[in-house]
């Protein structure tokens, strides 16, 4: 009983940890080096992430630098980026690539917003289906006379208090990117 409680536990912080990773990679107007994160360069035949192959820094509040170690690797990165979803045209000086966020419009922010939204909605549901599949493991132990009723009914229980915690957290985390996203 225990371990299924465990187990989704387990689960359901894995799911608020990969909303949190996607939340990283929205753009929202300012400079942020996590938009980079799923952007990777052919480097020596294998895909490798920028942050490996360079120092990102926020220069200022819209402006992201990034730093080859590698002066040989300026081109790639920059046709990296061109490639990627970041939606930004790098400018190359020769030494460093200058990431500059533009201010986003009004209706850009309440598309990004409704994204956000539906991110959480998504890990919301992930949540619950974790729940169901757990409630479903004690009902199986019950119905093989391992656990009594009163034990059914106070995992089922814990359960639920669990999700009820991660569902309120995700909540949060939603409405703390809501509010940097449009208060910008």
């Amino acid at each position: 009983m225990k371990e299924i409680k465990n187990r989704a536990k387990e689960k359901m912080e894995k799911t608020v940890n990969v909303l949190l990773s996607d939340f990283a990679t929205i753009r929202a107007g300012r400079a942020n080096p996590n938009v980079l994160n799923k952007v990777t360069v052919e480097y020596y035949g294998a895909p490798t992430p920028i942050n490996q192959m360079a120092a990102i820094s926020v220069a200022e509040a819209r402006v992201l630098v990034i730093t080859p170690w590698d002066k040989s690797t300026l081109k790639q990165i920059e046709k990296a980026i061109q490639a990627s979803d970041v939606g930004i045209n790098p400018q190359n000086d020769g030494q460093v690539l200058r990431l500059v966020f533009p201010q986003l419009t009004e209706d850009r922010r309440k598309e990004i917003v409704k994204d956000v939204k539906k991110m959480g909605e998504e890990s919301k549901v992930a949540v619950r289906s974790i729940r169901r599949d757990a409630i479903e493991k004690i009902k199986k132990m019950k119905k093989n006379n391992e656990i009594t009723e009163d034990e059914q009914a106070d995992g089922e229980d814990d359960i639920q208090k669990l999700t009820d915690k991660f569902i309120k957290e995700i909540d949060g985390y939603v409405s703390e990117k809501e509010q940097e996203v449009l208060s910008l």
